[in-house]
């Protein structure tokens, strides 16, 4: 069982939609998952729709007229993703157990008898660096730090960070921390020059995915869903499955293999499955010479046509979907190029035209993946 915080004391950086839809992607992934809302403002539980009388509290205070045990309160939300329900009264623990020798592991204790029931055991800490805060991350062994490309969330970052290491010197309990990049604009210059600035001060902490901006995340909270239950296709579905894929793969060591309703169907170069086979665009001769790929050893260039874009960018299989500055294409009279060191292979890729995916126009090999959008095709070979 891996028992894992996500905390942050800035507000509105994405932690709570973190929790819940982390939780959700590891479900879907064949992972048993137990989120544990930690937060008096119990909005992981109002994200979900749980309403329920019984919370944390009860299970932790001692001065509670109902005394509870933790499997009495767990609520199921999806498959293999349950949920432990938070309240107003669970702000009052901090002064009730002030004077409590062992405060500090109340949590932990109570997580420990969930231990066989569950792979993995999320925490939505609250937006403070109190008691309850501290008592998850005595409990967990990886924290994870949502914060979106600002300023003030860099700040936020080194206060949490300081907790960590107290917890480290005075509990002698070390979590590793991850940092996620939230609420990620791409249309916007000032949030490449944040990313790059974090990449500087967090090198080896931050996440490889990234989550996007996107409204299906705040619609799927108005309707107390995850957002894979309110739109499997969206990007925010999408961003937070890569999480869970990375998250698995990083803690458990092997590779994940991704759940039948949102993995995209790896293409043999030879054939293809009838419901992915190609989709032809007729183009004329000489949009084929401007935007053909050329491999010249193991040099791919990309070329797409947006003479009024703003911002291009191209991603795919080969970079696990990822979005960075290698990325960015620069712009010639309309036409935006870029040249990336592929290997020999069959690659999926979609173009980011100032923040709206697309396929590539002029590329008449393609397929439809399971999202409901259209990947183009490139076959890389050594010395075509």
């Amino acid at each position: 069982m891996k028992v894992i915080s996500i905390a942050n004391q800035k507000g509105g950086c994405g932690k709570t939609t973190t929790a819940i839809n982390l939780a959700s992607a590891l479900g879907v992934n064949g992972k048993r998952v137990l989120l544990v809302d930690l937060d008096p403002q119990a909005h992981a539980s109002l994200g979900l729709n749980i309403d329920s009388p019984d919370s944390i509290y009860n299970v932790i205070s001692r001065l509670t007229p109902r005394k509870l045990k933790l499997g009495d309160i767990i609520v199921t939300v999806e498959k293999s993703f349950d949920l432990v329900p938070s309240n107003i009264l669970v702000g009052t623990l901090e002064q009730e157990l002030a004077d409590e020798i062992g405060r500090e592991l109340k949590l932990s204790e109570i997580l420990a008898t969930q231990k066989d029931k569950y792979d993995y055991i999320l925490i939505d800490c609250p937006p403070s660096l109190g008691f309850l805060t501290v008592n998850a991350l005595r409990a967990s062994s990886d924290v994870i730090i949502p914060v979106e490309t600002s300023r003030f969330s860099m700040q936020g970052v080194d206060h949490l960070m300081d907790i960590v290491n107290l917890i480290r010197d005075r509990l002698n309990h070390s979590v590793e921390s991850r940092i996620l990049i939230t609420m990620f604009d791409s249309r916007l210059r000032h949030s490449f020059s944040m990313l790059a600035q974090m990449k500087e001060k967090f090198n080896g902490q931050l996440i490889d995915t990234i989550v996007h901006v996107n409204v299906k995340l705040k619609e799927s909270a108005v309707m107390g869903k995850t957002v894979y239950k309110y739109d499997k296709y969206c990007r925010g579905t999408k961003d937070y499955f890569s999480l869970a894929k990375e998250l698995i793969t990083s803690i458990e060591g092997s590779p994940v293999s991704a759940a039948p309703a949102v993995r995209e169907r790896k293409l043999d170069s030879a054939s293809a499955p009838a419901e992915s086979a190609p989709v032809s665009v007729p183009i004329s001769n000489r949009m084929r010479e401007i935007v053909k790929k050329e491999s010249s050893g193991l040099l791919t260039t990309f070329i797409l046509e947006a003479p009024q874009a703003q911002s291009v960018y191209v991603t795919g299989s080969f970079n696990d979907w990822s979005l960075d500055e290698s990325c960015r294409m620069k712009t010639e009279n309309g036409f935006w190029t870029v040249q990336l060191p592929l290997k020999a292979g069959l690659y999926k890729y979609q173009f980011i035209v100032d923040g709206k995916w697309q396929e590539d126009p002029d590329n008449p090999v393609k397929e439809r993946n399971s999202f409901g959008d259209i990947n183009s095709l490139i076959e890389v070979k050594v010395g075509d």
